[in-house]
């Protein structure tokens, strides 16, 4: 029987976690085709691709900080690089007044909400407490983060719908929480295997409405604005920790 060692296991399910997560990551890419092909981003938000890169950005400066977390370094460094090129596209095709509030999501949360949490951990902080911090900032972040797919999952149990849940999505979803949860339990980083428990459980449990609504007639949606457009991957492409 082979014996691994928490050192090994942390690899890989590093390296499981940069894979699954890289897939996540790219799930909006029919999006952007229907965007481009459209030439227009006929409704679709930036702000899921915003909290993305903040995100992502957040746990850069988190891998940067602590020692040994090339592969928390690695995924989120293409993780930004990735959403700042959908940020980029949306930009070109979205109509004035969604360009502007981009740039305002962009300099409020990207760059104002980055530049406050390097002016905690670097100057408010001891640095003896600088990771602590940050682990904190970003485990409260993700935590905030998961609570978005509640809002696909109310639409889908009062619509009876599973339009904008695909299930593989949701499992791929659940399989990046499972990864990175397993890669904070075996590396003792409980910054980032807790966010990763309600992320299972989330995960889990659209799977479940899927199997339970997938064959049921749709109901209409009176309250749902018809302008905007929100899929699953919209809701939850940020979840990659």
């Amino acid at each position: 029987m082979v014996s691994w060692s928490e050192k090994e296991l942390v690899f890989v399910f590093g390296v499981l976690g940069n894979i699954v997560s890289f897939l996540v990551f790219l799930a909006p890419l029919p999006t952007m085709y229907r965007i481009w092909k459209k030439k227009s981003s006929e409704g679709f938000e930036s702000i899921p691709y915003v909290v993305a890169l903040l995100s992502a950005m957040l746990l850069v400066y988190y891998g940067f900080l602590k020692n040994h977390a090339i592969l928390i370094l690695t995924i989120n460094a293409i993780g930004c690089t990735i959403e700042l090129a959908y940020l980029i596209f949306y930009f070109i095709y979205a109509p004035r007044p969604q360009k502007i509030s981009t740039l305002v999501l962009l300099g409020v949360f990207n760059i104002g909400g980055f530049a406050f949490t390097l002016l905690i951990t670097n100057f408010i902080v001891t640095s003896s407490y600088r990771l602590h911090t940050l682990g904190w900032i970003c485990a409260i972040f993700n935590i905030a983060v998961f609570a978005a797919p509640l809002t696909i999952m109310r639409r889908v149990i009062k619509t009876k719908s599973v339009k904008y849940m695909p299930f593989s999505l949701s499992l791929f979803l659940t399989l990046c929480a499972t990864m990175w949860f397993f890669y904070g339990l075996f590396d003792k980083d409980y910054y980032i295997m807790v966010p990763n428990v309600l992320g299972f459980v989330f995960g889990v449990a659209q799977m479940m409405l899927y199997m339970i609504y997938k064959d049921t007639q749709p109901q209409s949606e009176c309250s749902a604005p018809p302008q905007s457009h929100h899929s699953s991957h919209d809701v939850h492409l940020h979840n990659q920790l």
